[in-house]
């Protein structure tokens, strides 16, 4: 099979797995201690949290915390649900935040989803007309998940610097990838989006900035997360941290071909989003007429999508794509390919001929 789907998840970096096992501990070894236990194995593995904890730290600007979730959508919750003030939010966000607009409204707090322009970047104008004295959060992207346009985060910072609101920046398909965005309070990002283990995410919460916790118990995590951590998630994390930071230069070079020889392959078929602004691992096409469902079983050994990985199945247009002005046939009519560090160019080659040729099956 041939995995084109990189933005739903990615493969388990073989450094991420080797520092996990050590962690997921049997009955004969010292380390499956609880990491917020007083004793020695407590000890040892609330160490490898903090190891790991340090690791993905490097990840983020400097002068802020780690706060070890679940994945990036609890990272989104905590952020929107744990802030104070009116959040302004844009209307390609993923779900996880989107989603939270009733739990916010419930707590007597506006919820306003902005526009974005045709190529799928934030409108900006909308933006500072939309500021009022009690805006409190502004929540952006830095990487759409099914577009990979990349928002103007310095004009979205600066315009809540002078509002005097937060800026949560969903960094989910960024980090690992670009650099950590400026002027941020609160970012939020997923392990197994850059080649770590499911189940694990970060908050990254500026020094200074207060949050409310969305789940109480122990107190761990500063208080704001209860719940006993992972050492072998936080270590798997850690490990995928680091390596992304190593391999950046080395990952983004790699893309850059497969993302040229992808281009030249579907010539012809148009670009969903800013061909400019934009993360070149992912490749979201539309070929006018075509059926997304038939393609993919016709094309049974190449894992793509057909719209976000969330949403796949729903039958309703992408939200992203008709936000951007898509009719639902131009929509329906789109697959995404989202392809990183462990494809091979025989891969993507044997990927683009499959689906071209399921495609001209079809008469398009």
């Amino acid at each position: 099979m041939i995995y084109l789907d990189y933005q739903a998840t990615t493969p388990l970096a073989p450094e991420a797995r080797e520092a996990m096992l050590r962690w997921l501990g049997g009955p004969d070894s010292d380390t499956f201690g609880n990491p917020h236990s007083p004793h020695r194995m407590g000890r040892m593995a609330a160490a490898a949290v903090e190891a790991a904890r340090e690791q993905v730290a490097a990840l983020f600007p400097p002068g802020g915390r780690v706060i070890f979730t679940s994945g990036g959508t609890e990272a989104l919750n905590l952020a929107l649900r744990g802030t104070t003030g009116d959040v302004l939010t844009f209307a390609t966000e993923h779900a996880a935040v989107l989603d939270c607009a009733r739990a916010v409204e419930a707590q007597a707090r506006g919820f306003t989803v902005l526009p974005v322009l045709g190529d799928g970047r934030a409108d900006c104008a909308a933006l500072e007309s939309a500021i009022t004295p009690q805006t409190g959060v502004i929540a952006a992207m830095a990487v759409n998940n099914e577009i990979g346009v990349i928002h103007p985060l310095d004009a979205v910072a600066a315009a809540a610097r002078q509002a005097g609101a937060l800026l949560l920046v969903d960094a989910v398909q960024a980090a690992g990838k670009l650099a950590p965005p400026e002027g941020a309070d609160l970012i939020a990002i997923s392990a197994h989006k850059l080649h770590g283990p499911k189940g694990i995410g970060a908050l990254w919460v500026r020094d200074g900035v207060s949050l409310a916790p969305l789940i109480l118990g122990g107190g761990q995590e500063g208080g704001l997360r209860s719940g006993t951590l992972s050492p072998a998630l936080c270590a798997g994390f850690g490990a995928a941290a680091r390596i992304a930071g190593e391999r950046r230069e080395e990952d983004r070079a790699h893309l850059e071909r497969l993302w040229n020889r992808a281009r030249d392959a579907f010539a012809g078929w148009e670009l969903n989003g800013s061909a400019v602004h934009r993360w070149h691992g992912n490749l979201n096409l539309r070929k006018q007429g075509l059926d997304v469902a038939r393609l993919m079983s016709d094309c049974r050994t190449v894992m793509l999508a057909a719209g976000s990985a969330c949403a796949s199945g729903s039958g309703r247009p992408s939200h992203v794509l008709k936000a951007i002005g898509l009719a639902d046939a131009e929509a329906k009519s789109s697959i995404r390919l989202g392809f990183g560090r462990y494809t091979t160019m025989a891969d993507l080659e044997a990927a683009a001929t499959a689906i071209i040729t399921a495609a001209r099956e079809q008469g398009i």
